[in-house]
């Protein structure tokens, strides 16, 4: 995606009174700068399952989006993420089924097992409530991921009730909202340049 963030454009379609197909809804997605210039843009949630396809709610917006990693009680979070060259989270994991689609750029993947793979432009990533990290091994261009992450069971260590994997360490955002593909305001969140696996950064991305 070049050296520079791409504004997102969302659309939105539903029925009308003659339950004909319409669009109900197109417009820039604002986004929220996350540390060192990564940012998430919520395109839409669901707070249940199965989804109700005639809610009239904004699902980017609460009550139905939670305002975290993802959605309890079987929803679900669609999100894109950019993350800018030489970008870093630290290792965080949610407690959900997540479907990472690479749409722009390159991105390394590191599991707290060690492995690590580098995905490129169509390449998928399931991640299953793994411990992992997040790189751009680039100097100069951005990497935009599309996630779905609807929520799951939690992971029990050894099939141990006693013993459960939860979310940790996923970023709470703060900063100015924008609609431009401009933000006034951090949190703290990825690192510069290329780190090992457990990074100092306290929040993360996904």
């Amino acid at each position: 995606m070049s050296t520079e963030r791409t504004p997102i454009r969302r659309i939105v379609t539903g029925h009308d009174q003659d339950s004909k197909a319409i669009i109900t809804d197109e417009k820039p997605v604002p986004h929220k700068v996350i540390g060192d210039g990564a940012t998430f843009a919520v395109i839409w949630s669901t707070d249940s399952a199965p989804a109700n396809c005639e809610d009239p709610r904004d699902g980017a917006l609460p009550p139905v989006f939670s305002g975290k990693s993802h959605n309890k009680n079987g929803g679900s979070v669609l999100r894109i993420v950019d993350v800018p060259p030489l970008a870093c989270s630290p290792m965080h994991r949610t407690q959900s089924l997540d479907y990472g689609i690479v749409l722009q750029g390159q991105v390394e993947l590191e599991l707290d097992g060690g492995e690590k793979r580098t995905l490129g432009p169509h390449d998928v990533c399931v991640q299953r409530g793994t411990n992992h990290l997040w790189r751009n091994p680039s100097d100069t261009e951005w990497c935009r991921i599309a996630f779905v992450l609807v929520d799951s069971l939690p992971i029990k260590v050894k099939g141990s009730d006693d013993q459960i994997l939860r979310d940790e360490n996923f970023p709470d955002p703060e900063g100015v909202v924008t609609s431009d593909g401009h933000s006034n305001g951090h949190s703290n969140g990825h690192t510069n340049g290329h780190t090992n696996g457990h990074t100092n950064g306290v929040n993360g991305h996904h």
